[in-house]
């Protein structure tokens, strides 16, 4: 009989009794999930970009839709025979009957297998009558403490838009993020590994995740009491101390004052303690003088110009592409927001509320940069929310619950912006552009070509209304007090800014599957940081005076595997900029940089077409990348090797104008020349074993008194203490 004429008569026996008494089966909630678990729908097979030997579904089934058109109607529907299910090509290639580059993924006499036959023989339906929608996947027990060595099976259940719920543990994917701390199989079984501390796993259903997250106690757990005598300077040391004890930890010690001083100078506005400063404030004998010096240093006119390069490094365009004049604006903008301490959500406001000139209104710059409002969907998601949604741009999330929507509903908010002039700059700067909101203009879905409505993640639809300017209802609900991401973003960055590394890690990759290792210090942050106004001092001065912040970097028996709990200080290599400005506030001699005025400090940078050798090798960001501009933190031999060998460096060190000239000419004797230059490079000291090793340097044969202070500055910037904040 022909295949038309089989599958017509197929269709005809629908209604028979044997046919209706089986349970109707949904392509989306059974079929798609079955796919889905044995593999067909995973980035490194069918749902490849490009698909897989001409058959493309996606990712996780985001789109049922073409999924459901690739296997039954793509290349006239040869992928399944309606008249003999078990003879379609779907079923042959699952099973491995015919030879399939993905092997034998489905048994025949398994449950996925009897699913697909029964949808076939039921005429493979692309939606069941009131189908109800998937609205979340859920797992059980979510948080849990475990014992090494411990197993305890997971269950995932799906909630849908009626309210039902169904067990779909074994249609779920099980993957643990932390696999030191925990293995899990196939089947949700976790076991524990021999590693104290937080692990995650990963639990994805049909687009859907939540996480399970496993904590594995240290061996002896210490008493209550020890917890209760450690110094608390504010909120902050509270929450980590609560998270501490659960996991067994014990918070190093203090940090002394010289360590103190040194690592909160540079941390807050980039500046190394002169020898002077470092005397005084060691010699100060007032309980609250580390308070009066977080004080001090907020005050300090490099507060300004360290904190616009690190917002630099987030929002710099691309002067190549915008132009410098437009690039330079924006670079005196920051520095006169932070100088003002603009509130935070202001800042942000003006940012992305931008009108008018390229060559007159700094914030401009970002949107002459960002021109499509698709790519400026991504910026605003990853900057001001911290979420990172460029993966929902072509599929949805892997590891999220970002869909296409998502994405192009943020983009909604630019789409009716407007704007005329050059449109790409030439090299210096070229003729202005003009943008402002112009009311008209849509964003469309890539795939459904729908007209996308204004609404960003996780926030309410707002629909375009005359007359008002869309970006300014989204950066209202920026600000609003029940935003889930806005404080809470700026806040873990600060936090990483002046920890080593944030409470979700990276700091802007926000999502269920990378949860916070201390939600309850982030959420009272948060908090703490809309009650002050949205006040960025207030934020880093909260911070600087916890006791976390001042912990030692040395490690104690409890707490040396440690780097996530911020049990112990990170040390932190210096960063480019303030790195070169400390090693001139040292010598005393200044880098020039063309088209800045004599004497300037390297902060004073806005262009990476400023040339510095010095700053290149120390991992200054180039611009023409795309911000945010990710800083290499690590060390590198080529760093080391400039030290080493840099004819800058030795002409610093040996410059008649400089500090260490002058010191050779003073008066003072030799050991005190020692101190001096210790005093100025580590603000501490030295130990009697270090001067006894520093004044060795004044009897090497053949040595002057020039040469020898020249080596021993060299010997000290060359060090890991110099480099390092600690």
């Amino acid at each position: 009989m022909p295949r038309l004429l089989l599958t017509l008569a197929t269709a005809l026996t629908l209604g028979s009794p044997a046919l209706a008494d089986e349970r109707p089966v949904s392509f989306v909630h059974d079929v798609m999930p079955h796919l889905q678990k044995a593999g067909c729908a995973a980035g490194n097979c069918h749902a490849k970009p490009e698909g897989q030997n001409n058959f493309k579904l996606s990712v996780f089934g985001y789109d049922p839709a073409n999924d459901y058109h690739e296997i039954i109607r793509d290349d006239r529907g040869r992928r399944v025979f309606m008249a003999a299910p078990e003879e379609s090509l779907l079923l042959k290639k699952a099973t491995g009957a015919v030879p399939h580059e993905g092997g034998a993924v489905i048994a025949k006499d398994s449950e996925p297998y009897q699913i697909l036959v029964r949808w076939l023989k039921q005429g493979a339906p692309a939606a069941l009558e009131n189908e109800t929608s998937l609205v979340s996947v859920a797992v059980e027990p979510r948080e849990q403490s475990y014992k090494k060595g411990g197993k305890q099976k997971l269950t995932a259940t799906a909630t849908f838009s009626d309210g039902q719920t169904k067990d779909v543990s074994e249609l779920t994917e099980f993957l643990s993020q932390d696999k030191e701390i925990a293995q899990v199989d196939e089947h949700g079984t976790v076991t524990v590994g021999s590693t104290s501390g937080e692990g995650v796993v990963l639990v994805r259903y049909m687009g859907h995740v939540d996480v399970a997250r496993i904590t594995v106690p240290a061996d002896k757990l210490l008493p209550d009491d020890l917890y209760a005598k450690l110094p608390v300077n504010n909120e902050i040391d509270r929450k980590v101390y609560d998270r501490h004890q659960k996991l067994g930890l014990l918070p190093s010690s203090t940090c002394t004052d010289e360590e103190f001083m040194r690592r909160a100078s540079l941390d807050a506005i980039g500046i190394l303690p002169t020898a002077e400063r470092a005397k005084t404030f060691l010699a100060d004998t007032r309980p609250d003088k580390r308070t009066l010096f977080i004080n001090e240093l907020l005050e300090h006119p490099n507060y300004a110009d360290h904190w616009a390069v690190k917002w630099g490094d987030l929002i710099r365009p691309n002067p190549s592409r915008v132009g410098v004049k437009p690039v330079y604006l924006l670079d005196q903008w920051l520095r006169e927001a932070f100088r003002q301490n603009m509130p935070y959500d202001q800042m942000v406001k003006e940012l992305l509320t931008a009108e008018g000139s390229s060559h007159e209104y700094g914030p401009v710059a970002v949107f002459r940069d960002k021109r499509d409002p698709i790519d400026t969907s991504a910026f605003v998601s990853q900057i001001f929310l911290g979420v990172r949604l460029d993966c929902a741009k072509c599929h949805h999330h892997p590891s999220e619950k970002w869909t296409q929507e998502d994405y192009y509903q943020l983009a909604a908010f630019f789409g009716q912006m407007s704007r005329k002039g050059q449109a790409i700059s030439a090299p210096i700067s070229g003729e202005p552009e003009y943008w402002w909101y112009g009311g008209k203009g849509s964003v469309l879905h890539p795939i459904t070509e729908a007209v996308m409505m204004p609404k960003p993640p996780d926030g309410p639809e707002m629909p375009y209304v005359e007359g008002q300017d869309p970006r300014t209802r989204l950066t209202d609900w920026m600000a609003g007090s029940d935003n889930p991401f806005f404080a809470k973003a700026i806040v873990n960055r600060l936090w990483s800014e002046f920890l080593g590394r944030g409470i979700v890690e990276p700091v802007d990759d926000f999502r269920v599957s990378n949860p916070a290792t201390n939600e309850a210090l982030l959420d009272w942050l948060a908090a703490d940081f809309i009650a002050s106004g949205y006040d960025l001092k207030h934020l880093i001065r909260t911070i600087l005076n916890s006791r976390t912040y001042q912990l030692s970097s040395e490690p104690n028996e409890h707490n040396l595997a440690d780097t996530k709990n911020f049990s112990r200080a990170q040390k932190r290599r210096l960063s480019a900029e303030v790195l070169l400005d400390a090693l001139d506030d040292l010598t005393g001699v200044r880098d020039t940089f063309s088209g800045l005025p004599p004497n300037s400090r390297a902060v004073m940078t806005w262009n990476h077409k400023l040339e510095s050798n010095f700053l290149d090798a120390f991992g200054r960001p180039n611009a023409s990348q795309e911000c945010p501009c990710e800083r290499e933190r690590k060390s590198s031999v080529i760093q080391a090797l400039h030290l080493m060998n840099s004819n800058d460096l030795q002409a610093k060190l040996s410059a008649k104008e400089g500090k260490i000239t002058t010191l050779v000419n003073s008066d003072l004797p030799e050991p005190q020349i020692v101190k001096e230059i210790y005093l100025a490079a580590y603000n501490r000291l030295p130990v009697a074993e270090e001067l006894q090793t520093a004044l060795k340097f004044f009897t090497t044969p053949g040595a002057t008194r020039q040469t020898a202070v020249e080596d021993l500055a060299w010997a000290l910037i060359n060090s890991a203490e110099f480099v390092f904040n600690h």
